[in-house]
């Protein structure tokens, strides 16, 4: 007992010299820099609020529209590709797990055997039981780079999980305003040709009666066919804008067309726009922060590439018992152990591994470039939808005096016309640009809602509503106990 105690002694001596010595080789990581300008380009619009913060709720605020606000809710329920982002966030997590594990004794085993067996008249019978250890020490810092990669690497899931609630509350704002707007100049089409109509039954009127050719007749129907014709296609839109709506919630189109069969106005939308400042898009757009969070894994991988030039240091042992009777299996007559130590270097692959360094080192530069790049893109993304919002709105002004003035010429020549005061070509002319001018406003309108929504989009507005909720918490309660029920390995895990 004496000498066990001793070599028990000698044992966590040595390990905690080896913990002691351990350290962490490669660089350090920094929080990269990155330009960003002081402010926005139009500081000075009314409609650009850069003191306020961003609302997470901002569709809410922005057009207070009920069906719009239910059918974001149910998306962030339902849609497929925000939980496929969700399951990779549960992935991160095991992967992470698996790193931590690492830097714990990485073979753990308990050997049992017995036999019995007759050789020349006689019966020999052993037994043995046993447990054995090797662990690879961390004297580099070998496991730990990993699991500060791995760490970071979970942090840029979970930022590529918001990146995927926020383009998924874009996406859905936008087809619905585009639905809207569709059907807005549906509408439109259809009273025009019923205005239309009523003028060939004027001109066939008055050619019946002789007051005009019927040249008067064919143009009216020209004009009335081609407005007919376009209607086709602004159905066609309509539905496919349905049927995107119905992929972002998760459901076939067949039963969302019926959900989404009422009609209604395009909504309107709160002018000003709380932006916060440029330099808040650092934190606020998930992109930006996951290709931060890349960074920094990739940071920790040149670090476990370092410690490959290094010898690995490994230490271990077992213990048990062997003996020819049962009774005697755990006695000290039967006791066997031993411990060890060792390292291994592959110098003779040294070439190799300093390119690997090397390598790991340049994706380090080409993540950073990337980074930056992500950064200035965010600053334009925004830069661009600040000047679409402004000037459609803008345009929406001149537009709406355009079509009353073109509502007014059709009125006054129409009655001109059924008095033989003008032609029948004034009243084509103003009839065609009534039909174009209605149908462009309400494009425009649409654009201005669907150019608010892009940018919001660009400043990262939306996956805040996760309010620092678990993405994998997020995941449909069906979804995690039919996973338990499939391995058993996800109790305590998935709750």
């Amino acid at each position: 007992m004496h000498r066990r105690r001793m070599h028990g002694l000698a044992l966590a001596a040595a390990l905690s010299l080896l913990l002691c010595a351990c350290t962490s080789l490669g660089p350090d990581y920094t929080e990269p820099y990155a330009k960003v300008q002081p402010g926005w380009i139009e500081p000075d619009s009314a409609l650009i609020d850069s003191s306020a913060a961003l609302d997470p709720h901002w569709w809410q605020v922005a057009f207070g529209d009920p069906v719009l606000n239910k059918l974001t809710e149910d998306a962030l329920q339902q849609n497929l590709t925000l939980r496929a982002a969700g399951l990779r966030v549960l992935q991160s997590q095991q992967q992470l797990a698996i790193a931590i594990g690492n830097q714990y004794p990485q073979q753990q085993q308990i050997n049992t055997r017995a036999l019995r067996e007759q050789e020349n008249g006689a019966r020999i019978s052993e037994y043995n039981v046993g447990f054995n250890l090797t662990w690879e020490v961390d004297f580099w810092g070998r496991f730990s780079r990993q699991v500060e990669s791995a760490s970071a690497q979970l942090d840029a899931s979970v930022a590529d999980y918001d990146d995927a609630m926020v383009s998924l509350v874009a996406q859905v704002a936008q087809s619905y305003l585009l639905l809207r707007a569709f059907q807005d100049r549906l509408a439109i089409a259809r009273e025009n040709i019923e205005l239309q109509e009523e003028s060939l039954r004027i001109a066939r009127a008055k050619f019946d009666a002789g007051d005009v050719s019927e040249l008067d007749v064919d143009q009216a129907m020209s004009l009335l066919h081609n407005t007919i014709a376009s209607v086709p296609a602004l159905e066609t839109s309509l539905q496919q804008t349905k049927n995107a709506l119905a992929l972002l919630l998760g459901e076939p189109p067949q039963s969302f067309n019926q959900l989404a069969g009422t009609s209604g106005a395009i909504p309107t939308s709160t002018p000003a726009v709380a932006l916060g400042m440029p330099q808040d898009l650092i934190r606020q757009r998930p992109d930006v922060r996951a290709a931060e969070r890349q960074l920094a894994a990739q940071s920790a991988q040149i670090g476990f590439a370092v410690t490959e030039l290094y010898p690995h240091f490994t230490i271990g042992g077992s213990i048990g018992s062997n003996t020819m009777e049962t009774d005697d299996l755990f006695s000290s007559e039967g006791e066997t152990w031993n411990f060890f130590g060792g390292f291994e270097w592959d110098v003779l692959n040294y070439g190799r591994l300093q390119s690997n360094v090397r390598l790991q080192d340049a994706v380090f530069q080409q993540l950073l470039v990337d980074y930056r790049f992500t950064v200035l893109q965010a600053q334009v993304d925004v830069e661009n939808a600040i000047v679409a919002y402004l000037n459609s709105r803008e345009q929406v002004k001149a537009y709406r005096v355009a079509a009353t003035a073109s509502q007014q010429a059709v009125d006054v020549s129409t009655v001109q016309y059924e008095n033989g005061l003008v032609d029948f070509n004034t009243v084509i002319s103003n009839l065609n640009a009534l039909a174009q001018q209605q149908d462009v406003l309400a494009s425009t309108r649409g654009a201005v809602a669907t150019n608010l929504v892009q940018l919001y989009r660009a400043l990262g507005g939306g996956w805040q509503v996760r309010d620092n909720r678990d993405p994998v918490d997020l995941l449909p309660d069906t979804m995690k106990e039919t996973m338990k029920q499939r391995t058993g390995a996800w109790e305590g895990v998935l709750e």
